[in-house]
């Protein structure tokens, strides 16, 4: 696909499944219910989605339990469920125009991202942990004469994993793949405003012989089907991705129910430091990728910008004059460099941020809601300075093209407002001195620093944050600990 045209008319030859899906099979929700899944580009209603609740829920859970005892995955061999995985890695890629377009039309991001990043990644998550399902061995533990101590690692039995819109397709395998790896039964909840690619991965699944009751998926409201989830007995873990608020609501669901295991990875206010021997240009670059890539809903975007004083003139003229070359257009079309943000509510909630934001600073660029066509949820990316360290956009997370920026005169000052938040997800550090790069890295209270780039990230490197940010990891073989419990077993001979 390389036009508009050509991925215009594959959105038309799609129709979506819009069930819940439950033991292997799509069924409509047990009230009857459904909530809208609309296209934020267009307005126009995609199709009425099933809204699962606490009936729904439990019957998930259900099937996700029953075969969990069964033992066809959670007691199968490690062969085995390699080349499932990796079948359904397979699978994913043969889909892969299909999935993008459930992405893009579910919650406006640019298609041809969510094609050539989005779907190559979550294929890659499912070949990755399918390959390490056979890598994996206990050990032993050193005892006295007479006796064996075995350590082994147990899959813990159903997972419940919770996961946002951003990146529907990725980030719901970010959670599945290892949890099916590590032998787990697993119930999504996709957010409800992007809610499709995940629906039909569960179908993949099947076809990639997972057996059924294995993957479940529950699309519904986070007040009914999530706190179902989150309360639910019956569920072993809540694997989480979101805002910091909602995670928050699922450690006291845990409490008050059977004391699950939380695995959170929330909301970022992440700093970017660029010190005055950086590569600027590049350093230029990536701050506006860093701060606007999908529209800047990206728990560890790069929100915060922190200019050493000296430099912060000539970096800020050219940022925003590469900032306005970004332009909201149509997410189906390869030529568009942003795309729309997930729903009218959020729009609103991202343009109150800025508004708010002007009594504060200086907005330099952007700072508006466009449509394309007469239509859509588009914003501006916008770039705001002179801003204290108490404002509201260097404090809270925005999760838009909003981008905050602040000056520092040294070092010691850098690392203090880059510390200076509840957040503790990411950090980038441009500087050509190596040892400024090891000291300040160490200094950062950030679950990753990147050095002279952003966001760095990969299969076999965990990602999760300190503070607020959550304590999860997803990515590398440290999830598949998240995934799994020790056991001893003690042999006196």
């Amino acid at each position: 696909m390389t036009t508009l045209e050509d991925w215009t008319r594959l959105a038309g030859e799609i129709t979506p499944r819009t069930e819940i899906f439950i033991d292997g099979k799509y069924r409509a929700a047990a009230s009857g219910a459904t909530f809208d899944s609309v296209n934020p580009a267009t307005g126009e209603l995609i199709a009425p989605v099933a809204s699962a609740d606490a009936t729904d829920v439990d019957a998930a859970v259900a099937s996700a339990r029953s075969a969990f005892e069964a033992g066809t995955w959670s007691q199968s061999s490690a062969s085995h469920r390699k080349r499932v995985l990796q079948k359904l890695s397979e699978l994913v890629l043969a889909h892969g125009e299909e999935l993008a377009l459930l992405d893009s039309i579910d919650m406006g991001k640019l298609v041809t991202e969510a094609h050539t990043v989005d779907v190559p990644s979550a294929a890659e998550l499912f070949a990755f942990y399918g390959e390490a399902v056979d890598k994996q061995s206990g050990e032993i533990a050193p005892t006295e004469p007479g006796n064996l101590a075995l350590v082994t690692r147990e899959p813990l039995g159903v997972i419940g994993a919770v996961t946002p819109w951003n990146f529907p397709l990725d980030l719901a395998v970010w959670k599945v793949a290892p949890a099916l790896a590590a032998g787990n039964s697993v119930v999504l909840k996709p957010a409800e405003q992007a809610p499709l690619s995940s629906i039909r991965l569960a179908e993949l699944a099947v076809e990639a012989g997972l057996p059924e009751g294995v993957l479940n998926v529950v699309p519904g409201l986070g007040p009914t089907a999530g706190a179902a989830l989150g309360r639910h007995p019956g569920v072993d873990v809540i694997a989480f991705t979101g805002s910091t608020a909602t995670g928050k609501r699922f450690l006291r669901y845990a409490a008050d129910s059977n004391a699950k295991q939380v695995w959170l990875e929330c909301g970022g206010k992440s700093p970017n430091l660029v010190f005055p021997d950086a590569d600027l240009d590049a350093a230029v670059d990536k701050a506006i990728f860093g701060a606007f890539y999908n529209q800047g809903a990206v728990c560890s975007s790069n929100s915060r910008l922190l200019l050493h004083e000296s430099i912060a003139d000539e970096f800020l003229a050219e940022l925003v004059k590469r900032a306005t070359d970004l332009r909201p257009g149509n997410p189906l079309d390869p030529a568009s460099t942003l795309g729309a943000l997930v729903d009218e509510n959020h729009t609103h909630r991202v343009i109150g941020f800025i508004d708010r934001a002007r009594a504060d600073g200086e907005v330099l660029t952007g700072g508006t809601r466009e449509t394309v066509d007469g239509r859509g949820c588009y914003v501006t990316p916008t770039i705001v300075a002179n801003l204290p360290s108490t404002a509201e956009l260097v404090t809270e997370e925005v999760f838009g093209p909003v981008l905050a920026v602040q000056t520092f005169a040294d070092e010691a000052q850098a690392i203090s407002m880059a510390n200076d938040t509840v957040y503790g997800l990411a950090a980038s550090v441009w500087t050509r001195d190596l040892s400024r790069a090891h000291r300040v890295s160490a200094a950062l209270r950030a679950g990753t620093v990147s050095v002279n780039t952003v966001d760095a990230l990969s299969p076999q490197t965990p990602f999760g944050g300190f503070k607020q940010s959550g304590f999860g990891r997803d990515l590398s073989l440290h999830a598949l600990d998240k995934y799994t419990g020790l056991k001893t077993t003690w042999i006196a001979l």
